[in-house]
């Protein structure tokens, strides 16, 4: 009888560490990581330049928002170079990220870089700048049209709709450029504007001035200056105050803070307002959605405002 209770203990035990055992492992599968999170991802960013304030608002919202998530995001700086851009997308396809994020230097020397993405089964979304060729996943953007097409109607409204304007393109084969100068030249199309001069300063406010200097020499009656950019209108502006010709209008695109304090001192007329930060935050934000398996829209817009003195 003694033997009996005594295995019949020594079952009840064995059965209770099972049992514990069993509880133990609950806590485990409760612990998996939550859908969306980002550990264990590694996503690629190209930004087509570290020198314009633009660009590395763009890189600070796309940095605060990975840390937010936890992914790890590798920043390259294209230094506004097509080949360094495509270098880059090589060197990000080499080390085998999840996603590729790129602001690129060239709307058509990036599509080479997409497609080599492509082939490698790395998904690629483009910021502020599309790819025009390709297979993209996702745009995330301001419309350049709408914006260029702000800035027109804006100085069509301050010249009373006749006058002579300057118009200062930004990197020749980036889509912004192209989209910006078309909103513009589609705004004015009708009024008695004339754009007297028309010249790229690659959206660097120092070509914006050397530009401007040329151009107010060669011209003598200039009522209007559009930039495709902040950098640019700045320049044009420095230049414009160095010559002593006053009541040229100058209107940027972009909303940087110092473009901001100028229209505030009455000095640039306005600038178009993006959102660089909201942009590199969407862009990480959609990379992820991406990677956990979510539908994601092609074309992901961010609103543009004009911004004069109050």
């Amino acid at each position: 009888m003694r033997r009996f209770i005594a295995a019949l203990l020594s079952l009840v035990m064995v059965l209770g560490l099972v049992g514990c055992g069993a509880k133990k492992e609950a806590p485990a599968n409760g612990n998996k990581k939550q859908e969306g999170a980002g550990e264990g991802k590694k996503i690629g960013f190209v930004v087509s330049t570290q020198t314009n304030p633009f660009f590395v608002t763009l890189k600070e919202g796309a940095e605060a928002k990975a840390k937010e998530l936890g992914v790890e995001l590798i920043v390259l700086d294209s230094q506004d170079d097509s080949a360094k851009a495509t270098a880059n997308m090589e060197d990000l396809i080499t080390r085998g990220v999840d996603l590729i994020i790129v602001n690129p230097t060239d709307s058509d020397a990036i599509v080479p870089s997409v497609e080599a993405a492509n082939e490698a089964k790395i998904p690629v979304i483009t910021v502020d700048r599309v790819s025009n060729g390709g297979g993209v996943v996702a745009e995330v953007a301001s419309d350049n049209f709408a914006g260029g097409k702000m800035a027109g109607e804006f100085i069509v409204e301050q010249l009373g709709g006749k006058g002579k304007v300057v118009e200062l393109e930004g990197i020749p084969g980036a889509n912004s450029a192209i989209e910006r100068g078309q909103g513009f030249n589609e705004a004015i199309k009708g009024s008695d504007i004339e754009v007297v001069a028309k010249q790229t300063a690659d959206y660097d406010r120092v070509k914006g001035l050397e530009v401007m200097e040329n151009i107010l020499q060669s011209q003598s009656e200039i009522d209007a200056v559009f930039a495709h950019n902040d950098e640019m209108a700045l320049g044009a502006l420095e230049a414009i105050k160095a010559s002593g010709r006053e009541n040229i209008k100058v209107v940027g695109f972009d909303a940087t803070d110092d473009a901001v304090k100028a229209v505030e001192a009455g000095e640039l007329a306005a600038t178009i307002a993006q959102q660089p930060k909201l942009m590199g935050e969407k862009a990480v934000e959609t990379a992820m959605d991406v990677l956990n398996g979510k539908e994601v829209v092609k074309s992901i817009p961010v609103e543009l405002q004009l911004i004069v003195k109050k």
